[in-house]
């Protein structure tokens, strides 16, 4: 059961994520919240393992897990901040979901070493749902302005599925997320440095990047870990399947983003393909 109250309290934790980054990205710029939400996350993360453990050292991964970790976690959540900055606040949300469905799609490849019709047609099914978000009812004539935003969206699936499946089928034996995120809390640094940055940014932008740092960046991590290496994927996968719609009502009521009824129609595709997906993989 531990598990999956892990992955139930991952999932809650990202439904903010959308919402808090649209308000973040209001009075900063991406290397600027990325620096201002990894660095609370680092701190936070390496202070809960270290009075966890009771030692004053974290554990630190291999070069190869510390490779996976950093694009997992740093790739994953720039790529997101660049996507929310350059597409419609609900649309790219559902499109960065598209990871339910990969999710089924990588575990199933890399489980039979092949790539069976069922699985490739859950994957066309998700592409689909995802060009109907995309599209905006105007016959899949997209928005030019947006195409960016929409790519790196759909990127963001690649790389957290990736992620999670990889994270999942080596299963360390020690908790990483700690290390992980100081290693995206310094590439970060490094963004925000090379970025020449003025001053100090808005309060309200700040607060909305520590929120983001101990929240869907922190805690969420410790979950999710915990959840994808102890538990059933299956499962989880199940009930992951609530972040996107949780994600999207937080973000309309929060943001008073609108919620147009092709970008629901195109969420309720992706979920369903990943779901039958599970089911036939």
């Amino acid at each position: 059961m531990k598990p999956y109250l892990y992955a139930m309290g991952a999932v809650l934790c990202w439904a903010s994520l959308p919402a808090a980054t649209g308000s973040g990205l209001d009075g900063l710029s991406v290397p600027e919240l990325l620096f201002f939400s990894f660095v609370p996350a680092a701190i936070y993360l390496t202070a809960q393992e270290t009075v966890i453990s009771k030692r004053a050292a974290i554990p630190w991964p291999s070069p190869r897990m510390a490779a996976l970790g950093l694009v997992g976690i740093f790739g994953y959540h720039a790529v997101y901040y660049l996507a929310l900055d350059h597409a419609p606040l609900v649309e790219g949300a559902i499109l960065t979901t598209t990871w339910s469905f990969w999710i089924v799609v990588f575990s199933s490849v890399l489980a039979k070493r092949r790539l069976s019709l069922p699985v490739l047609a859950v994957a066309l099914a998700g592409l689909l749902g995802a060009g109907l978000v995309v599209a905006g009812g105007r016959s899949l004539q997209f928005d030019a302005r947006f195409l960016p935003g929409y790519a790196l969206a759909l990127c963001c699936g690649l790389i957290w599925s990736g992620f999670s499946v990889a994270l999942s089928r080596l299963r360390p034996e020690r908790d990483y997320m700690p290390a992980f995120t100081v290693l995206a809390a310094a590439c970060s640094g490094a963004v925000y440095a090379a970025s020449s940055p003025a001053g100090l940014p808005p309060a309200g932008a700040l607060l909305s990047a520590l929120y983001l740092g101990l929240v869907p960046l922190g805690l969420s991590f410790t979950l999710w870990n915990r959840a994808v290496t102890t538990g059933n994927m299956t499962v989880i996968g199940y009930l992951s399947y609530l972040t996107p719609p949780l994600a999207v009502l937080l973000a309309a009521l929060v943001r008073g983003a609108s919620v147009t009824p092709h970008a629901v129609a195109g969420m309720a595709v992706i979920l369903v393909a990943a779901f039958v997906g599970r089911r036939i993989a």
